[in-house]
Parts: structure tokens; sequence; C-alpha cells
């Protein structure tokens, strides 16, 4: 894709045939672009369009200035194309500024259109400043290749001021930020000539006439290499100066600000405790995959939580088998210590228990306390990933317990007692079994991968074939129609099966 604004060159409006066909830009971001300039939503891409074919491509975010006028419109036609909004963490929650995904289906890309209605700049740690150049600077953006693009004179102001509030101030050189990345290098020599900074001096004059040319000259050479240290400081607090009117608090708190953050920030993300990961604005929500073995169930558990992970606050869980508790610990080590014993003998996992005492596989009370550990830490399990998606976060489960499966995930002690008369004590143990599975509710969202139990047995060579077919015909002979299930064909290939449950995933978020 060709970049739009080079040097000295001014733009040419095309004709809306011309406008569109980028071959290399994403199909949602170009239906996006089209819808936009169709309701002639008055916005543009008020960022890095050094690198704007990036944009184009779904690789860096859709940075988009929007006017406040179209607030309404613009998100309501984001809505429209399927984007869902997601919200950051509220230290980090910035006035003007919310945060949009699309799901691209050919490419099976997350698409961030990241939407300001304020020019909220400075450094990453706080953005204190608020320039009120909004109006001015949508009124500059003419049509490009894809997106509207403000005037190059536009861009440079505001990235010269970005870069000095966020690289060359006292603060920032203090906690090693002092120097710009290679992209930032890049942008400045993109906008940097001598037409569009005498073009830059004109807009200080008629929009930010505080800002005085000397200075902004003086922030631009501060960018360049080789300019002193002592220099890029000086400047730096200047520009502070002036834009105390724009500031969203006083410098010393903004100050003391970063400098917390600078330490907190690694220590809580070292520790799992902080991520840079966004929860749904919508609300979170418990998924749930289930299938027999050889649906390609976990795979698709893997590749959702890798694509949803990439912007997501994501948990994953198998229910099917769940993390043990410390009283399971403790149980299961004395089942084990009692079978070394030689007190009940060992059964091999996944293997039907019989109740003739006279049976060599009867597994005795101890194999029945065992599935009610189970039942219990299925539903600490659960209780957990319920609590982690009512605080917005997507949790991901690989099988579910459900009334209609009683091979794998269900209630275990009442069905395998049901040819015997049992004793009050197996009541016990099935009534305490049934209410922590009573205890677990549907997930927010149930996917059934189906798929013939002879080709699960094809699929699946590592586990006897019985149990394989067994497991898998469950599934296969549910009539799942009056659940809430999406029954996916876990048959199709891989790619098609991955793509049909993103699909379904996107859909309901």
């Amino acid at each position: 894709m060709d970049i739009i604004l080079k040097e000295t060159d001014t733009i040419r409006p095309r004709s809306q045939e011309e406008k569109i066909e980028d071959p290399a830009a994403l199909p949602t971001v170009r239906k996006l672009c089209e819808l936009l300039r169709t309701e002639q939503i008055n916005y543009c891409h008020w960022k890095s369009n050094a690198a704007i074919d990036r944009s184009a491509t779904g690789e860096n975010d859709l940075d988009l200035l929007v006017s406040r006028q179209d607030i309404q419109r613009f998100t309501e036609l984001l809505y429209q194309l399927g984007f869902k909004e997601a919200n950051v963490l509220p230290d980090e929650k910035l006035p003007g500024i919310r945060d949009f995904y699309g799901y691209d289906v050919v490419t099976t890309r997350l698409v961030h259109v990241h939407a300001h209605f304020q020019l909220v700049l400075g450094h990453d740690f706080t953005k204190n400043y608020h320039l009120p150049l909004e109006n001015a600077y949508l009124e500059s953006a003419v049509e490009g290749d894809l997106f509207r693009i403000p005037a190059p004179e536009y861009e440079l102001v505001i990235f010269v001021i970005r870069m000095i509030l966020k690289h060359s101030t006292l603060d920032a050189i203090i906690m090693g930020h002092g120097k710009l990345s290679s992209s930032e290098r890049r942008e400045l020599e993109f906008l940097l000539n001598p037409i569009t900074l005498e073009k830059a001096h004109s807009v200080l004059e008629q929009d930010l006439q505080f800002i005085k040319q000397e200075l902004f000259d003086g922030c631009v050479h501060a960018l360049k290499p080789g300019c002193s240290l002592w220099k890029r400081i000086w400047v730096g607090q200047q520009l502070q100066n002036i834009l105390r009117c724009c500031a969203r608090r006083s410098q010393l708190e903004d100050v003391l600000l970063k400098l917390w953050r600078r330490v907190e920030y690694p220590v809580l993300y070292r520790l799992h405790i902080r991520t840079d990961k966004k929860c749904m604005a919508n609300g979170g929500m418990l998924i749930a995959l289930i299938g027999g073995d050889g649906s390609g169930k976990t795979t698709a558990v893997d590749n959702l939580q890798q694509k949803l992970s990439e912007e997501f606050i994501v948990k994953k869980i198998h229910m099917g088998k769940p993390s043990w508790s410390l009283a399971t610990i403790l149980i299961r080590g004395l089942i084990k210590v009692g079978r070394s014993l030689g007190f009940y003998p060992f059964v091999k996992e996944g293997t039907e228990p019989s109740l003739d005492t006279n049976s060599p596989l009867f597994p005795g009370y101890p194999w029945l306390i065992r599935e009610v550990c189970t039942a219990r830490d299925r539903y600490l399990d659960y209780r957990r990933a319920r609590r982690f998606a009512s605080n917005g976060g997507l949790v991901i489960c690989d099988r579910f317990p459900l009334s209609q499966i009683k091979i794998m995930d269900g209630p275990q002690v009442e069905r395998v007692t049901r040819d015997i008369k049992p004793n009050s004590f197996i009541k016990m143990l099935a009534a305490v079994e049934h209410h922590y599975y009573r205890e677990i509710m549907l997930p927010d969202l149930l996917i059934v991968l189906r798929v013939d139990p002879e080709i699960c047995v094809q699929r699946k060579t590592d586990e006897p074939s019985d149990s394989v077919h067994s497991r898998s015909q469950e599934i296969w002979n549910i009539n799942w129609c009056g659940t809430p299930a999406y029954v996916i064909d876990g048959s199709q290939p891989k790619s098609k099966v991955m793509s049909d449950v993103m699909n379904v995933v996107w859909s309901n978020l």
C-alpha cells in the first residue's frame, strides 16, 4: 500500500472506486472505511501515518480521531460491523478514549480500533495533557487511499509535542525513556521537511498561539540525534510549563505518579497481578467446548485461547480434569497408601468399575469417595471460573458437566450403584456428589463438536478404542435440539472447525 503523505505531496481526492480497492487491507478495515465515508463520519487516522499500511492490515491499531458530534453514529456503525467494546484497567482509563475490537473472518485477525474523541497526549504512564485541537485537526483531514488523513503540518505539530512529553522530560530520562524508538525516528523523518515545518509554524500561529515558534523549533531540534542532554531537558521543561493550562493534573502529581508506576508496574506484572489485556465491556463470559475423544475439542480450546488472549484477559480450565483441592490431595494420598498396603485393588483409570465384591474390578468405597472429591473439585473450579467471568474475564472450559452426559463428567456414584441396593453410606456419597453438580449452572456459551465415533477412533489412537468409541457415541447420540448448544461438525477440516468456533464465540461476546 502506498504511503499517503510524502514530504511535499498533496493528496488528490480519488473516486469512490479507487479509495477502497486496496488489496493489502483487511476486508473488515475496508468495509469500515467504506461505511465511514458513506455515512460521512467526521474522522481521521490521526497518528502513525508513516506506517498506515500496517494499520490497514491489522498489524497496528487503528488510531481514529472522531468528532464528538459523530460519536453515537460512529459507535453504532462499529456495532453494525460486529465490533465489541473492551475496557482497560480502571487506573489506565483515559477520558475520551475507547477501545473496540472486530474479527476479520477472512484472515482470522482481530482488528483494534483505538477511538479518540479527544487528543490526550503525554508519557505512556499518565497521558497528562489534553490538547483541544480536535476540530482544527479534523478540518485539515482529506481522503487518502483508505483512511482520512490529517494535513502533515498538523500531524507534525502533534507528533513533536507527543515525543517531547514522552522522551525529553527530566523524569522520562531518569526512568530510561529518553530515546525515540526506531519507528518513532522513522515517523519524524517521514513528517519533517522544510515545507511541512513552515506550515507547522502557521498552525501554531493560528491554533496554538501560546506555543512560540522558537520553542517548537527547539523541540524539533531536541528530537534529532546529537542534541545535548541538558538542551533536551530544558526544552521538555519549557513545553510542560507552557502546557500547564492543558494538564489533567499538576506537574508534581504527574511526576510522582510516573515514578510510582515505573516501580509498581514491573513488580505487578512479574507477580501476574497486573496485565495489559482488556476486559469485554459487555461483561465476561464462561465458554464451554465439549466433544468426545478425538473430536478436536482440545485443539479448538487451545486455538481459541491463543486467539482471544492476544488482546483480552482469558483463562483456560479443564473441567474434565479439575485441579485438586487440598482435601482431595489428602484423601487421594490416604487412598494410595491403602492401595499400596493391599486393602483394595488398583483400578486402572477409565476402566468401568464393578460392584461385585468378588470381582477383581471392585474398587470399594475409596473409588466412590474419589468421585465425590472430583465432583467437589469441579464445583470449585466452576466457582472460580464464574467469579473470573463475572469480573469481565473470558473463561474457556475444556469439557463441562451436563445432565445429558453420563459417562465422562457427571455424577458417578449413583450410576455405578444402580444395580445394587445401596446402603446409607453410599446414599450419602451420592447425595453429596449430586449437591455439587446441582451447583454448577450451564455455561454462558456451549459449543459441541459432534463427530462420528468411527472417525474419533481413527483419530485417537493413543487410547483404547472401546473407551474412545463409547465416549464419542454418547455425544453423537444426544439430541441437542432444544438446548442452548451450538453444534459444529467436528469432522470438517481443522481450519474450518477453528473458524466456525471463533465465529460462534465472537458473535456471542
